[in-house]
């Protein structure tokens, strides 16, 4: 007789997004494919056709610059496509070299280590630094790439109420209560990839250095954004280029490459050269990469216009959708939260500006609490005028009609 055998469960779980729904809908509008980038923040999508991007990170415009296209150009020329394997073993070019120092030189730290991705970036550097009995205290608004080092790392994780400084307070007292001998790392955000504000850094610092904490900043969406010249949080507050002690930054936004790095003194640059596994175990950035973001690092500080030009748009644009009476949250910077609310209305206005030519995605729960459903825009300093006046009108136009402001 046969023995009975258990049914073999599904290879995945079950989805948190009701992915099949949205497609019957009519509101399915990730992963479209893009055929073109055009001038002006514009560009052409698969199926859709011209359309205005409010979904870029390319905060400068910088993507398809002259010189940084022709720095990639050159790479490839001298170096071909790839290296020959991890940067410890085989893998290091000169182009490494310069572009760390490039980008140490920006960020006014001693030394610069790149890894393969912003995501990695964290990940290795928060999971290899940490040992058991340490603490990391994370804002509990995070990106998923802190979060995910924290839990990797066998320090105890701990966080506190987004922004609140005075939480913040009762885990470094907590923290230093349990151990006055052990590592305690603080780690946030400076711009807040869902919100669009901006971390308290003066208080922040104060504490870290009231409490013997060290202090890690993700400037991935403040590169070229904060600061009058673009150079980032520390810029913005007028602090000197020493407050935070691990500067993170992201070569995948501002910067139009790809990658990720870490700044900051001599000893934790070699360090994690020699320990962070993301960088031991990870191929080097491609040349054409790397020589494209350290031609943008000099960009930036050549065009100064494109940083005042991005904040002019922002201003204009969150300034139109505040007078209408949308809730954009705490924003102030080029990252723009339209709420709608429940999640069926962000969708719904996201498909109402799709149909008429704005790229915007709609981001929902689990991503962010479901009543703060929202779109989600990115205004450039590439965008035109009349194009975020066009986007503002047909946002407006639909909220009214859907419900979401009156």
């Amino acid at each position: 007789m046969q023995e009975a055998t258990m049914p073999k469960l599904p290879l995945t779980p079950d989805m948190l997004w009701p992915i099949e729904e949205y497609k019957e809908e009519g509101l399915y509008f990730y992963l479209e494919a893009t055929r073109e980038i055009l001038p002006n923040g514009r560009v052409d999508v698969e199926n859709y056709g011209e359309m205005i991007m409010l979904g870029s990170y390319s905060y400068l415009g910088l993507i398809g610059h002259p010189k940084i296209n022709e720095a990639a150009k050159a790479a490839i020329d001298k170096y071909g496509t790839g290296t020959h394997g991890v940067r410890l073993l085989a893998g290091s070019l000169t182009l490494h070299n310069e572009l760390e120092e490039r980008i140490a030189r920006f960020k006014q730290t001693d030394a610069a280590i790149t890894y393969s991705s912003g995501y990695v970036t964290n990940l290795a550097t928060i999971s290899g630094l940490l040992r058991k009995g340490d603490t990391v205290i994370s804002d509990k608004l995070n990106h998923a790439s802190i979060v995910d080092g924290c839990m990797l790392a066998m320090a105890n994780h701990v966080r506190f109420r987004h922004n609140d400084m005075a939480h913040l307070e009762r885990r470094l007292q907590e923290a230093r209560k349990a151990s006055t001998s052990s590592r305690v790392l603080v780690v946030a955000d400076a711009v807040f990839s869902m919100d669009g504000d901006i971390i308290n850094l003066p208080e922040m610092h104060r504490l870290c250095k009231k409490y013997d904490a060290y202090l890690m900043i993700d400037e991935a969406h403040s590169i070229g954004v904060l600061g009058e010249t673009g150079h980032g949080i520390e810029e913005h507050f007028g602090m000197p280029p020493d407050t935070i002690d691990i500067k993170m930054g992201t070569l995948s936004k501002t910067i139009p490459s790809a990658g990720g790095y870490i700044a900051g003194n001599n000893e934790l640059i070699t360090f994690l050269k020699h320990e962070a596994r993301a960088f031991i175990f990870s191929a080097a950035l491609p040349p054409s990469s790397a020589a494209a973001a350290k031609a943008a690092f000099d960009v930036i500080e050549e065009e100064p216009w494109r940083v005042k030009k991005e904040r002019e748009n922002y201003q204009h644009f969150a300034g139109r959708l505040k007078e209408a009476g949308f809730n954009l949250l705490y924003s102030e910077t080029a990252i723009v939260p339209v709420i709608c609310g429940d999640v069926d209305p962000a969708a719904a206005l996201a498909k109402y500006c799709r149909d008429r030519g704005i790229f915007v995605q709609a981001v929902v729960a689990p991503v962010v609490p479901a009543n703060l459903s929202r779109l989600r825009a990115c205004v450039l300093a590439a965008h035109t005028t009349e194009d975020l006046d066009y986007c503002a009108d047909t946002m407006i136009e639909g909220g009214r009609k859907l419900g979401i402001i009156s």
